[in-house]
């Protein structure tokens, strides 16, 4: 099973898998991000976005199955995606392998992304490339916050401006896992 967090850059995808990672220590933590680095360090990314990159829709998918398929426990993914078409792939891709995923995205006002990338540090130490995180988060602020109306109809949209705890209480019920509240 994979548990796919999605959500606009700020919306708490990583702070909520780290969650749900602490109450289930055996689940892999797979973050697609790292199949872009390393695909923008071989091909060009149009517009500097990994995501249009046709391979790496692929590869997402592909390496999901794999370690769903070589291990066996639960997958969690924190990745925004926020075009249909590119979700589509991903999912129809995991979905003809036979493999379930619960598809979340947590839904955070425009307002409250503007605060949490402006006062995030995503690059220690280097103030210039913190910086341009930050302009990239931002400058998709509108078009994360658009994307719930066009989401997948299987798309579970929590309120994400919930405690953390509580969201990844709602996330367990959903997906039937048993991490326990410690």
């Amino acid at each position: 099973m994979i548990v796919w967090i999605n959500g606009a850059f700020g919306s708490g995808k990583t702070t909520l898998v780290t969650e749900l990672h602490r109450r289930l220590p055996d689940a892999l933590v797979y973050d697609p991000e790292h199949v872009g680095f390393v695909l923008r360090g071989i091909v060009e990314a149009p517009d500097g976005d990994f995501q249009h990159i046709p391979l790496w829709r692929k590869q997402v998918a592909s390496l999901a199955r794999g370690l769903v398929e070589e291990y066996g426990r639960p997958v969690l993914a924190p990745m925004t995606v926020v075009r249909r078409q590119y979700a589509d792939e991903i999912f129809g891709a995991l979905d003809e392998a036979g493999v379930p995923v619960h598809h979340f995205f947590l839904d955070v006002s425009a307002g409250v992304l503007e605060q949490r990338l402006h006062d995030r540090v995503v690059v220690p130490g280097d103030p210039e490339g913190d910086e341009a995180v930050r302009r990239w988060g931002k400058a998709r602020i509108a078009e994360c916050v658009a994307a719930v109306g066009s989401l997948r109809e299987d798309t579970v949209v929590p309120d994400g401006e919930l405690p953390t705890r509580e969201l990844a209480d709602r996330v367990l019920e959903r997906t039937g896992l048993p991490g326990a509240v410690v």
